[in-house]
């Protein structure tokens, strides 16, 4: 049977990519520009709260166009939520993570620029692939692995001379801002979701594949180091490039398809039984 992502077209894909890609970027450069402004500050809390209810918003309206009608429209509800209320306590346990992923994201902002925000929260990646090898049991293979431990080596050379903003001017502490990220990197090992982007992020997993995936990550830094030179005057140190580039780098390894061994291994098994044979 094929796949979503074999029946669409590849400009759809490249739509989504984009948008994906759009999103990310002025997500994090928003927040930055509203955390580093010399007015009243907003509660994070209340911008996160906003967002899940648009969220929630959002999701009612695309069930209530696919269901059709008013009453296929209340039987899902019924069914789905009223009627499984274990399914809906363990929805909540992701729903809290989340929570305080967002949170932490909102005091990273207000502590690290945008393109070294950026950056650093791709830690998520190997610590979701953690998450999978100790929890599911899973495996990664050799190129991930080492995919994982250069992207881990390209986030320290960022950390360890953090490029400066000379347009900011408000107070920060880029020590609590990489522990509010360390939170956030955890968190996202479990929650999936990201606001108004994850209904778009869910469009992505399910019609494109790693190898696009990863390039619209890389690409969203790529976006936020330009807004933070132009918005911020963010000045680019020489580990600040190198390790962002070894994190593109990591992220479109990761990405790549593992090898499909098992045909290989059954035309190697064949020809033994064929040599035995002779």
């Amino acid at each position: 049977m094929a796949s979503p992502r074999d029946n669409v077209t590849l400009l759809f894909k490249l739509y989504c990519l984009a948008v994906m890609t759009l999103m990310a970027a002025a997500y994090t450069i928003a927040l930055r520009y509203t955390r580093t402004s010399d007015k009243e500050l907003y509660f994070s809390t209340t911008a996160v709260c906003i967002t899940e209810v648009i969220k929630l918003l959002l999701s009612v309206g695309i069930l209530a166009k696919e269901t059709g009608s008013l009453g296929r429209f209340r039987a899902s509800l019924r069914e789905n939520v009223l009627g499984s209320p274990k399914e809906l306590l363990k929805l909540s346990v992701p729903s809290l993570v989340y929570a305080v992923q967002n949170n932490m994201a909102f005091l990273a902002l207000s502590n690290l620029d945008a393109a070294v925000y950026q950056v650093t929260y791709q830690l998520k990646i190997p610590c979701t692939a953690l998450c999978t090898v100790l929890m599911l049991n899973r495996t990664l293979s050799k190129l991930q692995w080492v995919s994982v431990f250069m992207l881990c080596a390209g986030v320290t050379l960022v950390q360890w001379k953090p490029a400066q903003a000379t347009k900011v001017v408000v107070e920060q502490n880029p020590l609590l801002g990489f522990g509010a990220i360390a939170i956030a990197v955890l968190c996202s090992g479990f929650a999936v979701l990201a606001s108004v982007g994850g209904l778009y992020t869910s469009v992505v997993v399910k019609y494109t594949d790693n190898i696009m995936k990863g390039f619209s990550a890389a690409a969203a830094i790529v976006l936020s180091t330009i807004a933070s030179v132009m918005l911020f005057g963010l000045q680019i140190t020489l580990t600040f490039a190198l390790g962002t580039l070894l994190v593109c780098v990591s992220i479109y390894l990761y990405g790549l398809p593992r090898q499909d061994t098992t045909s290989i291994q059954q035309g190697e098994t064949a020809s033994k039984e064929r040599v035995i044979g002779v």
